[in-house]
């Protein structure tokens, strides 16, 4: 009974920390995707929330992740993530304001931080009861034993979802005063949460209270926020069209690089000449390595919005990736002259240049590139090719660095001080470069012993 009743102590204990500090754990890390034009859109309609939220827009980022869910939350830090499965499901950019000002919310609350205070607490109610079950099994009382590791368990999951939702209402709060302050309806965060209903329903989540739940039931919030929102100035004020019509391509853009192409020619058919079905339909076409159906759609938009940065981009990116770098090139440095603060767009005509195998190319995109991670310095695919254009130049010791920066954005400390390493080696000591490659070398060396002591420990 003793050995037997222990191990189901220990079988107990490690299933309610791992399920209240899975709970208390960030995402784990998923794909970015990172375009400018979703970018531009997502700083412009959340900086009025952010400055609202007592913020710094130059400290507070929204980031996309590749995911499927209708979903959006705040890790560490003061980032947002968005789902892509969140911005296809969102009809209108007044909808998405809706959900940042809510992930606007925890950052302002520190939630990210505050979570594990719940959890630490959920964790020595479990261990209490943990404890008072051994006594009462040692004292012979088995039946009671186990009753109380059931308890324990139950209360300790109950204070940890009563402290998530608790966190939830406070961000539904906080978020609906930052739309007001910003003067942005609270409709589309309305109209948003009754998306999420209907999806409980089809999810057959009937239940009547939110009681053993993270979140209080879309009915709940729907119920506390209406009336909030309907007294709100802003309550009938329409989004900037401007916005809406950015919102609508992007989404487009969006569902056309990740959807299965046949849904995306279903939702988008080509009888919808509209901006956002030509764009939607581009991508679509140029997955399925239907490069002139590509470029048909791309022209027709560029027609339509001639010197666009983003359409360029488009047509520039078909023709490169179709094999044709030197018909990509005029395009790319089209967008580029029209967006120079968009470095990501930057990359690519810096990829065709290098692509068309001219030596004459690579002064523009060695130019083009630094200029590139100078801007953004995050783009490892950048790093990449600035370190190709300096190995074809010769100077091994900066490919090395550019790629030194690469796998540090990677996350591969191993291959990242490998070429740091390198790149001291043929670097003058004390120059900007020499001292860049030395800090990465740290980094990278820590968190390399940092991993083989937690292997060999294992």
């Amino acid at each position: 009974m003793g050995r037997a009743f222990t191990s189901l102590l220990i079988r107990r204990l490690m299933l309610v920390l791992t399920l209240v500090f899975a709970a208390a754990q960030p995402a784990a890390a998923q794909s970015i995707l990172r375009d400018s034009e979703t970018e531009q859109l997502f700083d412009d309609i959340s900086k009025p929330l952010i400055q609202a939220a007592g913020l710094d827009p130059r400290s507070v980022k929204v980031v996309m992740i590749n995911d499927p869910e209708i979903n959006a939350f705040v890790a560490t830090g003061q980032v947002v993530y968005i789902h892509s499965g969140l911005l296809m499901a969102a009809d209108n950019a007044n909808q998405l304001q809706g959900v940042i000002a809510h992930e606007l919310g925890h950052v302002a609350g520190g939630h990210s931080i505050r979570i594990y205070e719940g959890a630490h607490k959920a964790g020595v109610i479990q261990i209490l009861s943990l404890v008072l079950g051994g006594l009462a099994a040692a004292a012979g009382a088995g039946e009671a034993a186990l009753g109380a590791v059931a308890l324990g368990q139950q209360v300790a999951q109950g204070s940890f979802l009563s402290f998530t939702r608790a966190q939830e209402t406070s961000a539904d709060l906080a978020g609906a005063s930052y739309l007001a302050k910003a003067g942005v309806s609270g409709r589309g965060s309305l109209e948003f949460f009754k998306k999420l209903q209907n999806q409980e329903y089809r999810l057959a989540v009937y239940a009547t209270d939110s009681y053993d739940r993270t979140h209080p039931l879309s009915s709940e919030r729907i119920q506390t926020l209406k009336t909030i929102y309907q007294k709100d100035p802003a309550w009938g004020r329409a989004v900037d069209p401007k916005i809406e019509e950015r919102f609508q391509r992007v989404r487009a853009k969006l569902v056309g690089y990740i959807s299965d192409p046949e849904q995306v020619l279903q939702r988008y058919p080509a009888s919808d000449t509209s901006i956002p079905a030509r764009y939607a339909r581009a991508y679509a076409y140029h997955r399925q390595a239907y490069r002139d159906r590509a470029l048909t759609e791309s022209d027709a938009l560029l027609q339509m919005r001639p010197g666009d940065p983003y359409f360029l981009e488009l047509k520039g990116q078909v023709l490169l990736e179709s094999g044709r770098p030197q018909e990509a090139i005029a395009p790319l440095r089209q967008a580029v002259a029209a967006a120079p603060d968009k470095p990501m767009i930057a990359a690519m005509l810096g990829h065709a240049l290098i692509s068309t195998e001219q030596s004459g190319n690579y002064p523009e995109a060695e130019r083009v590139l630094k200029a590139a991670v100078n801007r953004d310095n995050d783009n490892p695919f950048a790093w990449y090719q600035l370190g190709v254009i300096y190995d074809r130049k010769g100077d091994i010791a900066r490919a090395a660095l550019a790629t030194a920066e690469r796998w540090n954005l990677e996350g591969d400390p191993k291959l990242a001080l490998t070429s740091a390493e390198t790149a001291m080696k043929g670097i003058p000591a004390g120059t900007p470069d020499y001292l860049r490659a030395q800090d990465i070398a740290m980094v990278s060396r820590a968190e390399v012993e940092k991993n083989r002591k937690g292997g060999r420990s294992k």
